[in-house]
Order: C-alpha cells, then structure tokens, then sequence
C-alpha cells in the first residue's frame, strides 16, 4: 500500500514537473478595422473556437475620449498601443506617417529580447513599417533591436502582387502571410510572434457595411483557423504552451463604415478573443483596451519590465490576479482626488508623484510616496498647494501592478 502510495506521489511530481517545463509561446494578430458589431453579427467559426478555449470580449482604442490620453482611431496609432502598452500621448505615433515614435516606450518585443536575447521573435506583416518603424529593428533608438524571423514587405513587389484598383491583391498578400506564419510556426515555433492583416480595413474604406466587408471577415476567419490549427499542432506534438491574442485596431464611423479616425462610439468600439487561461473579470467585464495586451503577454511569457517602465504602462494584465482598474485624478482647490476600482483583493494602495516628465526624454522622474491606504477604500488624497505645476503624474502602485493617471492644468 505504502509503495503504490509513493509510487503515485512521484509520478504526480514527474507530471507537475513536466507541465511547469513547458515551453511558453505567444502569437498576437491585428486583423485591420472590424468594429465589434460587425464581429458580433457575422459568423466565426474559427474565432469561437478560440474563444472557447478563454474568451471573447469588447474592447476598445482611442484611450480616454476628451482626456489627455485621447487617440486617434487610426491604424499604426492602434498598432503602437498594443506594441507599447500606452496611449498615443506616450508612443507619439499620430497616424500612419509614424513620423517620430518615442522609443523610449518599449515594445514588448524589445522588453523580451532584452530579458530573454536567446529566445526567438517573428514578425508576419502585410505592412513593411510594423517592423522597419514601430517596433523599430535596428535603429540606434530602439537598441539596434533584431528580429529572428520576417515575412513582411510584399506590398512593394508590384510584380508578384500587381495593385489593382479594387484591393484584391492585399488579399493575395494576406493569404500569403498567414500560410507562411503557418508554416513558420509550425516548423520552428517562434517564442513571441505577431502577424498582420489589412484586407478587411481595405474592404471597409472601399464598400463601408457591406456584403464585400463581411466577405473578408469570413476570409479573415478561415486564416485563423490556420493559424489556430499550426499552434494546436505544436501543442499536441512538442506539448508547448500556447497564447493567441487576435484584435483589431480600430472600429468603423456609424454613417456608412467607410471612415474611422475618430472618437465615435463605433470607431473606438474593438474586440479581443484569446485562448488565455484564468481571464479575470476586467477582460470579462471591464470594456477593455488594446494596451492591455501588452502586459498580459508580458506576463505569460514571464517577462519582466523593469520598476520605473512598468509605472508608465498603462494597460494592466487580463488573466490572473489584479488589484484595481479604471484609475482617475482629478485636480481640485490644490488637492488631487485619486480614484481607482478595487477588484477585492487585499493590501495597499501607495500613490506616488512627480510633476516632470523626463521619462519621455530618456531621463528619469524623481516621484515621490504621498499617500499608502487601503485598496478597498478606492480612493485617496493629495495636498498638492505647495507643489504648483501644470503638470501632475500619479502612479498607483498597488500589489500586483502599477496604474498611473496624467493631470494636464490647461
């Protein structure tokens, strides 16, 4: 009895032991310029069974309407919010010009590659500038930062892809991106990989709301099902660890589906499905943002961003524990109400303060500790009369990660 005891527990270990080895993988994709209506009503096949695996939520970009943080609902400006973790205030990418990004807001492929040099990274794009501009390879700004893999580009080839006039050669670029992501993960299994794809956002621009816009979702979809089908082939064969976030950078405006850019319902309306384990109730119920993405990727690969970068992203984890979301301050008779919503968990709220922003110039912010309460009180208060400034920055750390509000005096 006792030895088929013992042998039990050690098989058990053995188990345990080899599930904690695996090795983790992470594929983000942006498919371009699908509201979440339009997700809603059309049929997904492939999605749902992704989502059956974690989850299906609305979501959304332009950070906070009529605040600082507000964002264009343009592309790149999308893409570099879930790059970064931050809004456009931070990034600096207005539009899809990307004329001057801020490099010193980190890429999750820079936080990796910095932690991890000897893991593999892949980019598949129907969009040169995702690699050469956003995330920046090999510019002197972003670290000369080095991709393993690429597949990107092939919008320049005119010959293999000739530009017709109604877009149909974006789809070739697309198929041919996801087949060669299939591919490439299936073989070689990438450690953290993103995939790009434009051709729903064409069809939207060219038809708005339209049987020719629903047409390219349920090819979209098919494409997921691929991508889903090589992941689920690495899972079984080589008992990976597997993570997809798949989103869209931006909605539609509600007059025709044509245009977006704006602050619109619609245009900021987004959607987030993933296979992630242990989603928590903000991803469920929290409407959230595509700058969560960031830190919940970081988090399943175990990357770890370092104290003074991490006070400045603003997304929070969507699987796991948290402590609170939904951050504000508000500047009143020299005081700074801040608030946040406690998600029960236990412990403290410490309010830091600074009123520079040399983080944004590659410098450092001296803040300073104001106030420790209670998570569960919500909220705190800062006597700022004796510090004027036009500018305030407040970081609510709390015990499982950092939420952080701007006050501009206009």
């Amino acid at each position: 009895m006792m030895k088929g005891l013992l042998t039990a527990v050690v098989l058990f270990a053995i188990a345990t032991g080899a599930q904690a080895q695996q090795k983790k993988k992470a594929l983000f994709v942006i498919v371009d310029g699908i509201a979440a209506d339009v997700i809603e009503q059309q049929p997904t096949p492939n999605l749902d069974r992704i989502a059956k695996e974690g989850g299906f939520t609305r979501a959304h970009v332009g950070g906070e309407k009529g605040g600082y943080s507000q964002t264009p609902t343009i592309s790149a400006v999308g893409y570099n919010s879930l790059l970064t973790g931050t809004w456009v205030n931070k990034h600096n990418v207005w539009d899809n010009d990307i004329a001057a990004p801020d490099y010193n807001y980190w890429t999750i492929f820079r936080f990796f590659k910095t932690q991890y040099p000897q893991k593999k990274t892949a980019i598949f794009s129907s969009w040169l500038d995702n690699r050469t501009k956003l995330v920046g390879e090999g510019l002197p700004a972003t670290g000369g930062i080095q991709l393993d893999y690429h597949f990107d580009g092939l919008e320049l080839d005119t010959l293999q892809y000739p530009h017709d006039k109604k877009k149909e050669y974006m789809h070739r670029i697309d198929e041919a991106v996801v087949n060669k992501a299939a591919e490439y993960i299936k073989q070689d299994a990438p450690d953290l990989s993103w995939v790009y794809l434009e051709y729903t956002d064409d069809m939207g621009h060219r038809y708005g709301d339209s049987p020719e816009f629903h047409e390219a979702i349920g090819y979209m979809d098919k494409q997921m099902g691929r991508l889903w089908d090589a992941i689920s082939y690495r899972k079984k064969a080589f008992k990976e660890d597997w993570v997809i976030y798949i989103t869209t950078d931006h909605g539609r405006d509600s007059a025709t589906g044509k245009g977006h850019g704006g602050q619109s319902n619609r245009e900021r309306s987004t959607w987030i499905v993933t296979n992630a384990k242990k989603l928590n109730n903000y991803f469920k119920t929290g409407n959230p943002g595509i700058v969560d993405i960031m830190p919940s990727i970081a988090n399943f690969l175990g990357v770890t961003i370092p104290r003074e970068q991490l006070m400045e992203v603003d997304g929070v984890p969507l699987s796991g524990n948290i402590s609170a979301t939904h951050p504000g301050a508000k500047l009143e008779n020299g005081k700074i109400k801040v608030s946040w919503k406690s998600t029960g968990r236990k412990g403290n709220a410490k309010i830091w303060l600074t009123t520079t922003n040399q983080f944004k110039e590659g410098g450092r912010d001296q803040y300073v500790l104001k106030a420790t309460v209670p998570l569960a009180s919500e909220t705190a208060e800062i006597d700022v009369t004796g510090i004027p400034s036009k500018f305030y920055k407040i970081v609510i750390e709390t015990p499982e990660h950092y939420l952080n509000r701007w006050i501009v005096v206009k």
